[in-house]
């Protein structure tokens, strides 16, 4: 699957979002919850990691409101942990305080949608990258190819 580029459509694809308490994870349809929305996606190769917790979704956390001043409505982080996985770090990072929603591609389906999957001997990871999209169309593209912080907050800001 070639890599996700400027003007590709992203997929109708479910997504899980873990719950406080525990409760059951519910399930997010994609493209309905972007339709008629600009928001920035952002996905790293797992959760609670260090180079994706203490600088990618901090970047985005600070960011927030300068995100929102450049007409962004939603801030999604995606990585293909489970949904309890997702919940727990969103809460414990304080990015769920935040906005930002933690949705699980845990069956990769957007990861290889998108062309970024990474096989382990675990399991599929998403290559770390950070996208905007209105009404689920991309508008820009940001890839770790070069380097990591590419795709980190201040580069997303500084293209809008």
């Amino acid at each position: 699957m070639p890599e996700v580029k400027v003007g590709d459509t992203l997929p109708s694809v479910t997504l899980m979002e873990g719950q406080p308490n525990y409760e059951k994870p519910v399930s997010v349809d994609l493209a309905e919850l972007i339709k008629d929305k600009k928001v920035a996606i952002f996905a790293v190769p797992g959760a609670f990691t260090p180079g994706c917790s203490k600088s990618h979704l901090p970047s985005f956390i600070t960011a927030k409101e300068d995100l929102k001043a450049k007409g962004v409505d939603m801030i999604i982080c995606v990585a293909t942990n489970d949904a309890f996985v997702m919940e727990a770090w969103g809460q414990q990072s304080g990015g769920a305080e935040a906005g930002i929603r933690f949705l699980s591609d845990a069956n990769a389906e957007l990861t290889r949608a998108l062309g970024l999957e990474i096989s382990s001997d675990v399991f599929v990871r998403s290559k770390r990258y950070s996208l905007i999209a209105e009404n689920g169309v991309v508008t820009h593209y940001f890839s770790s190819a070069e380097q990591a912080s590419d795709t980190w907050a201040p580069a997303v800001l500084a293209a809008l």
